[in-house]
């Protein structure tokens, strides 16, 4: 549970510690903005992700489904910070499916969480084998990190591209077929 007031209490005394002054006018609103801010990045945190995954149907097919260029938002565990990016998602079902539209939720609650985007894409991937009992899942995340574009590197084109193969994707030509169809 997000703790507003205590949010609020730190920002200003971040604005403290870097030397501003908390009472400027254009500073006032501040602390309320970022707790508001902080309530939306961090959504997820204590949320079982495989609970949006709850309602399944009957596979007809065993074919493998996949959703691509799923946006996400989440902050960087270690800066604070933002990645933006999308996420690729293909499962191969045992016996039942989850609406389209469960997946990006999924991804979701678990990039609404301090995280690194190699947890993110295993997080993921996890969900769904425990969440729909797949034959196989594979997730690939192409993110840019305010971390390496803003401080450090700045390096503002920098992409990093993170997989998780899990089930029979772990075998390298299953995972190849997914992976060329990903890329198209």
């Amino acid at each position: 549970m997000i703790d507003s007031e205590r949010i609020k209490r730190a920002v200003t005394e971040l604005l403290s510690a870097i030397g501003e002054d908390p009472n400027r006018a254009e500073l006032l609103a501040t602390p309320e903005k970022v707790a508001a801010a902080y309530a939306e990045f961090f959504k997820g945190v204590g949320v079982d992700e495989t609970s949006v995954l709850s309602e399944t149907f009957e596979a007809e097919h065993n074919e493998v489904v996949i959703l691509k260029d799923i946006d996400f938002v989440s902050m960087c565990e270690h800066h604070l910070l933002p990645f933006t990016g999308v996420a690729h998602v293909a499962y191969l079902p045992s016996d039942r499916v989850v609406g389209l539209g469960r997946l990006p939720k999924l991804v979701e609650i678990v990039a609404s969480r301090p995280q690194l985007q190699e947890n993110l894409t295993a997080q993921v991937a996890d969900a769904l084998v425990r969440g729909l009992n797949t034959k196989g899942v594979v997730v690939v995340i192409e993110a840019r990190h305010h971390c390496v574009v803003s401080r450090g590197a700045r390096q503002p084109e920098a992409n990093t591209i993170t997989m998780a193969a899990r089930g029979c994707y772990d075998e390298p030509v299953a995972r190849a077929e997914v992976m060329g169809l990903i890329s198209k």
